[in-house]
C-alpha cells in the first residue's frame, strides 16, 4: 500500500495556516451542527464565518453593556 505524502502545495498551506491561524475545537450535541450549518447556509455564510460572526456580535453586546 502506498503512503500518501503531502505535496509541496499542501506543505506550504499547512505552514501558512500554522503561522496565521489558531484552531478552536468546538464540541456540540449531535444534530446541533446540522442546525448551525442550515442557519449559516440561510445567511449565505460558511459555518466557520457564521460562528465567528456570532461570537463577535456577542462580545460587542457584552462590551456595550459594560460601558
Amino acid at each position: 500500500m502506498e503512503e500518501n505524502k503531502p505535496t509541496a502545495a499542501t506543505k506550504a498551506k499547512r505552514k501558512y495556516n500554522d503561522a496565521n491561524y489558531e484552531r478552536i475545537p468546538l464540541d456540540v450535541r449531535k444534530g446541533t451542527k446540522a442546525e448551525y450549518k442550515a442557519a449559516a447556509d440561510r445567511a449565505g455564510k460558511s459555518l466557520n464565518a457564521y460562528i465567528q460572526e456570532a461570537v463577535e456580535e456577542k462580545m460587542k453586546r457584552e462590551k456595550e453593556q459594560q460601558d
